[in-house]
């Protein structure tokens, strides 16, 4: 019956110590990578660069929307807040090409927007694309 454990080489040394010798410059490497990027994150103290798309920049800008539904629900084109017979012949025809865009705030409820697009569909606008913004 044959030795489950090979028999040490010319060296002297049995099987786990040079599996220890060979480790040790993993271990050394890995060491000195880890200390690297912790002098390298340290060195960098300048806080990163402000990203075009924040919030700062999306509130100045008003959506490209055909129309905008406020927080309180309102319907408004152009800054002008609409009732349900106005809004119809103010909007753009139906076309199916252009789906109509809409803005909604945040926190509109879905209640609204359902009687928002009853509105729509009677006035034959029947492809809608409403527009979101992530969240933060």
């Amino acid at each position: 019956m044959t030795d489950l454990v090979p028999p040490p080489f010319s060296s002297g040394k049995s099987l786990m110590e040079r599996v220890e010798d060979a480790l040790l410059p993993l271990i050394n490497l890995v060491f000195l990578l880890l200390m690297f990027f912790i002098v390298a994150g340290q060195l960098a103290d300048d806080p990163l660069p402000e990203l075009p798309a924040t919030t700062q920049t999306r509130e100045q800008r008003p959506p490209d929307a055909d129309l905008t539904v406020d927080a309180g629900g309102n319907w408004r084109i152009a800054g002008e807040t609409l009732d349900e017979e106005s809004l119809l012949s103010t909007l753009p025809a139906p076309n199916e090409l252009h789906p109509l865009r809409i803005a909604a705030a945040q926190t509109i409820t879905m209640a609204d927007l359902e009687t928002l697009f009853r509105v729509l569909e009677k006035g034959g606008h029947t492809d809608i694309l409403l527009l979101t913004e992530p969240g933060e």
